[in-house]
C-alpha cells in the first residue's frame, strides 16, 4: 500500500514527516532544517509556505499539553440530520472551538474547547447548549496516556517519546502564549518576530521553549500537519467501557499499541455515554482500521469490554488552540445566528 507522503519529493517528506517534534530552537531555524535535509533557506520557507496553503500544514509551532495553558474538554451533541449544518457552522464560529468533526453515531458532532480559565470554559459549553438549544456531553480529560507527540506519516503510526513531567504555565508566560497561537512566522528569524511581540529577547524566547518542553508544558515544538488531505481519511475514535479497577492498565497497554495514535480516559455521563476510555486510530482504509481494532481487542484480552467504533466523517474546523481570553460572544438561537 502507499503511504501518504508517495507524491512528494524527498526534501518535501521530511520537512513534513521529520520536524514535527524537535525543531530547532536556533536563530535561524529554517537555515538549519535545511542544512540537515540538503536545500537552502529561502527553498525550505518556499515549501513550507506552499504547503500551509494546501492545507497541508496547519501550522508550524508549539502544542501544548492538555490544561497546560488553561482549560479544554472534549464535547459532543446528538444533532438531528436536519440541523447538523447550522449546528456545525455555529460551533465552527465560536472562538473557543478549535477541533470540530462529525462522526458516526448518535453523538454526530464532536469538537474541541480551549478557554483561558476553567470559568471561561465552562461559560462558553453554556452558551453553546443554550444557542443550540440541545443538551451536549462534556467530556473532560481526566487521565492521559499517550496524547499528540507526531504522526508518522509513512506508517500512520504515532511518534513516541519520554512522558516529561505535567507543567503548567506561569502568568508571566501567558502573552507568550498568545502570541504563538497562529504559529510561527514563515520567515528567517521566526522568534525575533515573537521577540518583538511580547518583549522578550529571542535568546529569552528560545530558552522559554526549551523549558516549557522539559517541565511537560509543551508536548512538541514543530510542523502541525493535517492528515485528511494526505489521504487519512478512515480515522476511528474507539470507545470504550472499562472498569475503573482496569482502565489505567488498558489505557497504558492500548497507548503502547503502534496503531493508537491517541488515548486517554474521560468519564462517563450515564445514562446517555457509558465509555470512559478514547483512543484513536488513523487510516487510509476503513477495514484495515477495523482490522486493526480486532486485532488490539485479542491481543489485550478486552475483547469483553462494550466498546464503540466512531468513524470521523466531515471536518468542520480544525486549529490549534486558543488560550488567550475570548471576546464574548453574544448568545442567540442558532436558528437566528444563521437565518
Amino acid at each position: 500500500m502507499q503511504d501518504a507522503l508517495d507524491g512528494f519529493d524527498v526534501i518535501d517528506r521530511r520537512l513534513l514527516n521529520d520536524f514535527q517534534r524537535g525543531f530547532p530552537l536556533e536563530e535561524r531555524p529554517f537555515a538549519a532544517i535545511g542544512a540537515r535535509v540538503g536545500a537552502s533557506e529561502q527553498a525550505v520557507l518556499e515549501r513550507y509556505r506552499r504547503m500551509a496553503g494546501e492545507q497541508i500544514v496547519s501550522r508550524i509551532g508549539v502544542v501544548f499539553r492538555p490544561n497546560a495553558a488553561g482549560a479544554s474538554s472534549l464535547a459532543a451533541l446528538a444533532v438531528p440530520a436536519g440541523r447538523l449544518e447550522e449546528a456545525a457552522a455555529y460551533l465552527s464560529e465560536q472562538p473557543e472551538v478549535n477541533h470540530n468533526y462529525e462522526r458516526e453515531h448518535r453523538y454526530n458532532l464532536w469538537f474541541v474547547l480551549t478557554a483561558a480559565t476553567q470559568a471561561a470554559l465552562e461559560a462558553a459549553l453554556a452558551r453553546i447548549e443554550q444557542a443550540l438549544g440541545m443538551p451536549l456531553l462534556s467530556l473532560p480529560l481526566l487521565e492521559e496516556f499517550h496524547i499528540d507527540l507526531g504522526f508518522d506519516l509513512r506508517t500512520g503510526c504515532a511518534l513516541r517519546g519520554a512522558q516529561p513531567p505535567a507543567g503548567r504555565v506561569d502568568d508571566a508566560e501567558r502573552p507568550l502564549v498568545a502570541a504563538l497561537e497562529q504559529g510561527f512566522a514563515l520567515v528567517p528569524r521566526p522568534y525575533a518576530v515573537l521577540a518583538d511581540a511580547t518583549g522578550l529577547s529571542a535568546g529569552e524566547l528560545m530558552r522559554t521553549l526549551g523549558r516549557w518542553i522539559e517541565e511537560g508544558v509543551a508536548r512538541r515544538i514543530g510542523v502541525v500537519v493535517r492528515h485528511r488531505p494526505l489521504g487519512y481519511e478512515a480515522n476511528a475514535m474507539v470507545v470504550w467501557n472499562a472498569p475503573d479497577a482496569r482502565a489505567g492498565r488498558i489505557g497504558a497497554a492500548l497507548a503502547a499499541e503502534e496503531c493508537v495514535t491517541l488515548c486517554y480516559r474521560r468519564p462517563r455521563r450515564p445514562p446517555a455515554w457509558p465509555y470512559n476510555l478514547f483512543c484513536m486510530i488513523h487510516g487510509r482504509e476503513r477495514a484495515a482500521v477495523l482490522r486493526q481494532i480486532g486485532a488490539l481487542r485479542d491481543k489485550l484480552g478486552i475483547a469483553d469490554l462494550d466498546h464503540e467504533v466512531l468513524f470521523s466523517r466531515r471536518c468542520f474546523k480544525q486549529r490549534g488552540a486558543r488560550y488567550a481570553a475570548a471576546a464574548p460572544v453574544e448568545t442567540v438561537p442558532v436558528e437566528t445566528v444563521h437565518g
